[in-house]
């Protein structure tokens, strides 16, 4: 019998939207379906708005892809994302949006994430338009302008 060991990665990443829509609350969602919080929420202030947050990634799925774990993941394991809550999901009450972005971890490489693991100080950072084309907050899927980045500490 073959005994395989499973590696087990804590990545650092961060999510930037550039220029969202000023007076929109933003925050990273904790929880699934209606049993959730919204954490490290803020607005558009004359910067951009960024999260910075943990995930765990695993190398125990059949496929051999990265399997990204934690209580901000969403989704099955074959097509994990995070989720930005907006407005009103946001617990933004005053405000007429209700949108949540969904960001996909899937483009997050084996490569990307070993290189993070060697240097603690490192981030894997993804760059979102803030504003979708209708003028008021992203929503939907919204995939990083340039892919995930490593940025070295």
């Amino acid at each position: 019998m073959t005994r395989f060991s499973i590696m087990e990665f804590e990545l650092r990443l961060r999510i930037l939207l550039e220029g969202p829509p000023p007076g929109v609350d933003f925050g990273l969602q904790l929880g699934h379906g209606t049993d959730y919080e919204t954490i490290q929420k803020q607005q558009f202030r004359g910067k951009d708005v960024s999260f910075d947050f943990s995930v765990t990634v695993k190398d125990n799925r059949a496929d051999g892809l990265p399997n990204f774990l934690g209580p901000l993941t969403q989704g099955p394991s074959t097509a994990r994302f995070i989720y930005v809550d907006v407005g009103q999901y946001a617990g933004q009450t005053d405000i007429g949006w209700a949108r949540r972005m969904k960001i996909p971890l899937t483009t997050i490489s084996w490569e990307m994430i070993k290189l993070a693991a060697k240097d603690p100080q490192s981030i894997v950072e993804a760059r979102l338009q803030g504003t979708g084309q209708d003028g008021g907050p992203s929503c939907g899927t919204v995939r990083p302008t340039q892919g995930w980045k490593l940025i070295r500490g």
